[in-house]
């Protein structure tokens, strides 16, 4: 079981222990610490007498593994954490501060390292981490049931679902040292990014937890226009599995009832993307047929989850139908029985803001065979011990929509608020149908905070900003200030995706071993710009031209309309006019793109000779395998 641990920094390196010391295991052999040398940057196993009596030592959290960049190899720990809620006596905790500490503090400056550093420190900085000591946050409550975890205190990293576990490239070295000695799992502690949190109330005078936990795959993972549809391998860009987990807890009984209810989302499991231009809304291009890709992807989600209904929030007309004709295409090619495929048109259902009227879906899908009582079920002793498994999930729903954030996160709340309904009554806290748990205040605050919160946890991770529509998910009502909000959001999303998500996106290559400094480097550096210098140029030209035009208006030499202050007015306006028109035509060479791991729906053409490498005056342009498709040529 992993635990809080000591470490130390000392001339020779890094030493880090476990800060409680285990019971001796059945091999007699007591505790044991790792190092990590400044000479060769191995992580060595010692003994725990070789720990640093003195220097700097302190008491970290949770280490959550090394990486190599291109000069120096570094531990990456996180040393503070808060609680956000105990889930059946299991404590979760979020990372709060972390720290990246050079192995080897002799380092000389490079701009490379540095870059790859700041990296680091993005994706360390907005990630929302969380783990527990106990409780194996990577998988569901009904797979931990299957692993025999939920039986005892401990649980054991190799079970963990690897789809889920956030920091699995940073553990490479502690997990091939725990093949030669079962002692390291104190040091390997698997993290989630996503969102995990337990409340308590009181609901018919009936004591009650409510979690909800939302895991993100660590498989295709990125941000919102440089990751959208499926890979080979059959992954999807922005997949999540969120789960909903209630606890009973009757003072007239020695057993409680457990249930849990699993979601997923991921974008829609097709070959397109969005090549941004600068223009509010990019380029949408399919890719080749995908069916190879699909099938794997369905296949691996069917033996995960049983039948998969799927629901696609695509708007039926404009720029977005080509993905919903797309999905449609693929979903019948496949002819899957435990695949089954349901469209809900939300903006057309819920215009106006009649949002309530998303729960038209719930008997769309009841008419194709779901139910609210298709959950996890089990009840537990005082203990916490399993007496007897009611009932297991059968089925999953599967939400989209184009970015599977904002509509996604209301259908997703909306069918967690149904099943609600059907587990309070199953476990007689509620009556019937006609007692309604939402005529709680305290507990309908507390689920519709929790799901608002998760959809901004999933949003920020995914496009930069906060969920849009969370005025409805918090409150149950459409609002003109969240609309307000939303355009707000959506501003914010347009500037970050096209003009900062690059090094973002480079932050999750790197983090995730996507990207490794010491064996993917090409002689050069990734970080150089090599695009013509009139277009590194004109961004600043533009940002002159501006300044000009507002003295001008603002701040006037004498008045506006002197002679001097309107031919620099008249120049201005013109430089911006020209400038403009260039970069609305030349779109794409303006976008910040990744600069790690090559985009497959891009290619990058240069004016250099083969022999020269570094590839000079590049022009970015799109994949000839992706195309339009024709609704879009036409509205061109």
């Amino acid at each position: 079981m992993s635990c809080p641990l000591l470490f130390a920094q000392s001339p020779e390196g890094l030493f880090f222990k476990p800060s409680v010391s285990g019971s001796t295991n059945t091999s007699g052999k007591s505790d044991i610490a790792i190092s990590v040398s400044k000479y060769d940057t191995n992580v060595r196993i010692i003994d725990v007498e070789q720990f640093p009596v003195q220097g700097n030592i302190t008491k970290i959290a949770a280490l959550l593994g090394f990486i190599q960049l291109k000069l120096n190899k570094y531990a990456i720990v996180a040393n503070t954490v808060e609680e956000t809620g105990k889930l059946a006596g299991h404590t979760l905790y979020k990372i709060v501060q972390h720290s990246i500490v050079p192995v080897s503090s002799n380092q000389v400056a490079d701009s490379d390292e540095t870059a790859y550093l700041g990296l680091l420190e993005t994706q360390l900085t907005n990630a929302t981490l969380f783990f527990s000591y106990t409780y194996d946050l990577t998988n569901s409550l009904q797979r931990n049931e299957s692993l025999g975890s939920n039986a005892t205190n401990v649980f054991n990293w190799k079970q963990c679902d690897t789809r889920f576990f956030w920091n699995h490239y940073l553990a490479q070295e502690l997990r091939d040292l725990s093949n030669e000695d079962s002692r390291i799992d104190r040091f390997i502690q698997p993290i989630i990014y996503g969102y995990a949190k337990c409340v308590e109330t009181i609901l018919n005078q009936t004591p009650i937890s409510l979690a909800l936990l939302t895991r993100r795959s660590r498989f295709r993972a990125g941000t919102r226009y440089f990751r959208r549809g499926i890979d080979e391998d059959g992954n999807v860009a922005n997949f999540n599995e969120t789960e909903q987990i209630l606890i009973t807890w009757p003072t007239d009984s020695i057993e409680h009832d457990v249930f849990s209810l699993l979601q997923t989302r991921g974008s829609v499991p097709v070959y397109w993307a969005e090549i941004n231009n600068l223009k509010y809304k990019p380029n949408l291009v399919l890719g080749e047929n995908s069916i190879t890709a699909t099938k794997k992807h369905f296949d691996q989600q069917v033996n995960l989850y049983g039948k998969n209904y799927l629901v696609s929030l695509v708007n039926q007309k404009g720029y977005e139908l080509p993905v919903k004709e797309a999905y449609e295409n693929i979903v019948r090619q496949l002819d899957d029985p435990n695949v089954l495929y349901n469209y809900f048109d939300f903006h057309h259902e819920c215009r106006k803001m009649q949002w309530h009227r998303v729960k038209l879906l719930i008997e769309q899908l009841q008419d194709v065979g779901l139910t609210n009582t298709d959950c996890f079920h089990k009840t537990v002793n005082q203990q916490g011990q399993t007496v007897q498994i009611i009932s297991e999930q059968k089925s999953v729903v599967r939400t989209n929509c184009m970015d599977c954030l904002d509509r996604t996160n209301v259908v997703q709340s909306v069918l967690a608020h149904w099943v609600l309904q059907r587990e309070l009554q199953t476990a007689k806290i509620l009556k019937d149908d006609n007692d309604l748990w939402e005529s709680d205040k305290k507990l309908l605050s507390l689920f519709q905070n929790l799901w608002a919160d998760n959809a901004d946890a999933v949003s920020f991770s995914y496009s930069g900003t906060g969920a849009l529509k969370t005025d409805f998910t918090r409150t149950g009502k459409r609002t003109k200030a969240g609309a307000f909000n939303d355009f707000v959001n959506s501003a914010s999303r347009y500037y970050q995706n096209n003009l900062t998500d690059g090094p973002r996106q480079d932050s999750y290559d790197l983090f995730l071993g996507n990207f490794q400094p010491g064996t993917s480097s090409l002689g050069r550096s990734p970080f150089s710009d090599n695009r013509p210098s009139y277009i590194q140029t004109l961004p600043t030209i533009i940002y002159a031209a501006l300044t000009v035009f507002g003295a001008t208006i603002f701040f006037p030499k004498y008045h506006f309309t002197s002679f001097k202050n309107l031919m620099f007015f008249l120049t201005a306006t013109i430089v911006l006019v020209l400038s403009g028109k260039f970069v609305i035509k030349n779109g794409m060479q303006f976008v910040n793109w990744p600069s790690l791991v090559q985009l497959k729906f891009l290619t990058i053409e240069s004016s250099a000779s083969s022999k020269d490498k570094q590839g000079k005056d590049i022009k970015y342009l799109p994949n000839p395998i992706y195309y339009k498709p024709n609704n879009q040529r036409k509205s061109d």
